[in-house]
This record gives C-alpha cells, sequence and structure tokens, in this order.
C-alpha cells in the first residue's frame, strides 16, 4: 500500500516540475497527492487493525513521507522558476523555506516520539492530547490542506498568496512547537 501511495504522489509531484502551470494540471495534482494521502492513511489504519504492522513498514511509511515532504516543496520551486512569471526570483526562498519548515516538523515529531518512548512515555497519539483548537492550529502543517491548494497552480497570483501564507503560518507553527517541545523533552530529562 506504501508503494501504491508513493506513485500517486510521486507522480503529482513530478508534474509541478516538469509541465507547464495551469489550472487543469492543479486539479490533476491534487487528485493525485490526494489519492496517495488517502492510501498512505489506509496504510496506517490497515497496521492499526491488525495490531501495529511490522517495523520495517513503518521504517519505509516514515521514509516515503519524508521524501514526499521535501520533494513537494523543492518540485514547487522548480515550477515556480520554470513556469511562474516571477517579478523576482527571491520568491523562490517561499518553497525551499517551506521545506526546510516541514522538514524540521516531520523530523521533530518523529524525534519526540523517539525519545519519548525511551523514557517510557506514551507516544503523543496515545496520549490524547489534542482539542478541536490544537487541531485547527495544526492545519497549515496539515498534508491535506497543502494538497488542497495546488487547486490554485493554474492562477499563479492566487496560488503564490495562499501557498506563502501556508508556508508562514507553518513557520509560525513550528516556532511554538519547538518550544513546546523543548520544554517536554527538557522535563523528561
Amino acid at each position: 500500500m506504501s508503494l501504491i501511495s508513493a506513485g500517486f504522489t510521486f507522480t503529482g509531484i513530478a508534474l509541478l516540475a516538469l509541465v507547464p502551470a495551469s489550472l487543469p494540471l492543479g486539479a490533476l495534482v491534487w487528485l493525485l497527492l490526494a489519492v496517495g494521502y488517502a492510501w498512505d492513511s489506509a496504510d496506517g489504519q490497515v497496521a492499526r487493525l491488525r495490531g501495529g504492522g511490522s517495523l520495517a513498514g513503518e521504517w519505509l511509511d516514515h521514509i516515503l513521507d519524508a521524501a514526499k515532504l521535501v520533494s513537494l516543496h523543492i518540485a514547487v520551486a522548480i515550477g515556480w522558476y520554470r513556469f511562474f512569471d516571477l517579478a523576482d526570483v527571491a520568491w523562490l526562498l517561499v518553497p525551499l523555506g517551506f521545506a526546510v519548515v516541514s522538514t524540521v516538523t516531520f523530523f521533530g515529531m518523529v524525534l519526540n516520539d523517539l525519545l519519548r518512548g525511551k523514557r517510557g512515555v506514551p507516544q503523543a497519539a496515545e496520549s490524547g492530547g489534542s482539542s478541536p483548537v490544537r487541531s485547527l492550529l495544526g492545519l497549515p502543517m496539515d498534508y491535506g490542506v497543502w494538497c488542497l491548494a495546488f487547486v490554485f497552480w493554474g492562477a499563479t497570483g492566487w496560488f503564490m498568496a495562499v501557498y506563502t501564507l501556508l508556508a508562514l503560518a507553518a513557520l509560525v507553527h513550528l516556532a511554538a512547537a519547538v518550544m513546546v517541545w523543548f520544554r517536554k523533552m527538557k522535563a523528561l530529562g
């Protein structure tokens, strides 16, 4: 299931870098990313229903997620450079910065669970620390929201505005999360 997910996802990502931007392409990319995301989610659900899956399966899932997160934003940078009429190439710092933010956020979440597990503390998903407000605040880092943003891929100005706002919100989210994560790690140490 992970490889099926990766096939859909990386096809959508490649299209961003290789095909001129248009609204139909944006809709196709959204569909490919969303289907890939659904397969990835289904993979996790099947593992939970079967009693946890395997270490190799979890490892593969995390490797593919990490590759997806960084390559998505790099493909946006390539697409912007190749197909958008940028007034200033400094705009390319937005997707490149977003790649850094999403990678650090993903690594931080994985590392938090790893280090908490070494101390016998339940993983974040097991401790039930979420709330509706917390879920809303996390939307800028939600991959499903990112997928939906690509419907604007052919409307250059709209996409750049939505994507830049998501990048800024993700940066603010990461800054807040890092402070909370550090405080929690310090308390465990």
